[in-house]
């Protein structure tokens, strides 16, 4: 574990006019962890990944990504700085092939069109879509949709990726495909932030568990503590983990 974390997020606060959807949020991520962030809709997740990761400007507090202030940069000088996102409505170029869409990604760090398109190659089987290259964006299903849109944040060279429900609406075979896949990209040395509300997912692959309720951290924790947790299960897991917390 490096002396330093990967990411810090000190006092993070971001309202729209009275409403609060980040009240004051504290956590950090090690190098090479799991940490995944659940709550119920309208918790603030998907505000603070957006907080983080330049899209909105925080009201209060900090973010310091490897040591680095980052807190006003905006989401292009984010990514080149080493952090890549998917989002909770998938993003891919439509009217673009699955390796022209990896390329957009490539290009971040490539200066010549064939080095961009090795790089896109690699990352396609890594991903498990080589075979898909020359498809568009829309011949896509959901599911590759996703391993297309994790892809493109890959081929930008992150240090730290961060995944807005990319395991949401997948079928179960689906499901264990987009965990092997996490498990896979955090075994090769990269940091990984999980929004997601697929516990079975969570469950499996974090280290750690971060739970908002109404724009608040309410509990930080392994994920077997999480689970045990009273307050967690009231505000969020529902009654059929209360035998868990027995």
């Amino acid at each position: 574990m490096s002396a330093r974390p990967c990411l810090e997020v000190r006092g993070v606060t971001k309202h729209f006019g009275g409403l609060y959807a980040n009240d004051n949020i504290d956590f950090s991520v090690e190098d090479e962890e799991i940490v995944s962030v659940i709550g119920p809709n309208g918790a603030g997740k998907s505000t603070l990944f957006n907080c983080i990761t330049g899209f909105y400007p925080p009201n209060r507090g900090h973010v310091r990504f490897r040591g680095h202030d980052i807190t006003r940069f905006r989401a292009d000088k984010v990514c080149k700085m080493g952090i890549a996102r998917t989002f909770q409505v998938v993003q891919v170029i439509s009217d673009m092939t699955v390796l022209e869409n990896v390329m957009t990604g490539a290009l971040l760090r490539c200066t010549k069109i064939g080095h961009a398109i090795e790089k896109a190659e690699v990352v396609l089987a890594f991903a498990g879509l080589i075979d898909k290259k020359n498809f568009l964006g829309t011949e896509l299903t959901i599911a590759d949709k996703k391993r297309l849109e994790v892809s493109m944040a890959l081929a930008t060279e992150p240090k730290l990726l961060m995944l807005d429900e990319a395991m949401a609406g997948l079928t179960p075979v689906e499901l264990r495909g987009m965990i092997e896949l996490i498990k896979n990209i955090q075994k090769g040395g990269m940091t990984v932030v999980v929004v997601e509300h697929v516990m079975e997912a969570v469950m499996e692959i974090s280290h750690r568990v971060i739970v908002l309720n109404s724009g608040k951290k309410i509990m930080e924790g392994s994920p077997k503590e999480v689970v045990c947790s009273k307050e967690v299960i009231q505000a969020y897991l529902g009654d059929k983990y209360n035998a868990v917390s027995q």
